[in-house]
């Protein structure tokens, strides 16, 4: 291939993407979805070969890149039409936290744990799991975050405020005692095992995630909660 043919295929490749991309519309950058993310991967690797394989011809490469464009245009209006279609193709949202409960069997589906959550969380300035009412996974891997409008977690608050954190603090998680935690927050075993009581848990074990708030009292979240 001569410098002539690859300049003139970087050029012609740079042309088709950026066309074809104002074509697909705005959504491919903007919401990254497993069907705009496969998409986007396949147009991208079919520029590559059009760009540095001699053996594919320039009119090939451009038929590829139209053809798999026009799939995706298809299936965008096939998304917008057709609800089934819709969660087939880019899934449905998933309800991670519903009433303030954590929903576990949603976590595992989107493959997050509670550190994750946690993390996300931190990004929409949730410190707190205790503060949320409802949290959505959308498609796209973005958090949407409802707050609840009271403080209230549904338990009693306890008189801890000496041992209160700056920021809530997980002290179980997955079933397991923080024991690093408890030891920073210089509260032990036994006042966790009260805690558990006095919601009416008998086991550490049916805990899935427990941490102190900044007042002193403690959010319970229990395993395999039923919401209605």
């Amino acid at each position: 291939m001569t410098l002539l043919e690859l300049s003139i295929r970087v050029l012609l490749a740079f042309v088709v993407l950026l066309t074809l991309t104002k074509i697909m519309g705005r959504k491919e950058l903007s919401q990254m979805t497993y069907f705009n993310y496969v998409s986007g991967i396949t147009i991208g690797a079919i520029a590559g070969v059009l760009v540095i394989d001699s053996n594919v011809s320039i009119r090939n490469g451009v038929f590829a890149l139209v053809a798999w464009t026009s799939v995706t245009i298809l299936l965008g209006f096939i998304d917008i039409g057709s609800k089934k279609a819709r969660n087939m193709i880019e899934g449905e949202p998933k309800i991670l936290i519903k009433k303030g409960q954590i929903m576990e069997q949603e976590l595992r589906k989107v493959r997050l744990d509670i550190d994750a959550l946690n993390a996300l969380l931190r990004q929409k300035d949730v410190f707190a799991i205790s503060e949320v009412d409802y949290a959505i996974f959308e498609t796209d891997g973005n958090l949407s975050v409802l707050k609840k409008e009271t403080e209230n977690n549904g338990f009693p608050k306890q008189e801890m405020s000496k041992h209160a954190p700056p920021i809530a603090t997980a002290v179980i998680s997955d079933g397991v005692i923080q024991e690093e935690n408890l030891s920073k927050l210089n509260i032990d075993h036994a006042w966790v095992n009260e805690q558990l009581h006095q919601a009416g848990i008998s086991k550490i074990e049916d805990v899935f995630y427990a941490e102190l708030q900044k007042d002193g009292s403690l959010y319970i979240d229990q395993k395999h909660d039923v919401i209605h």
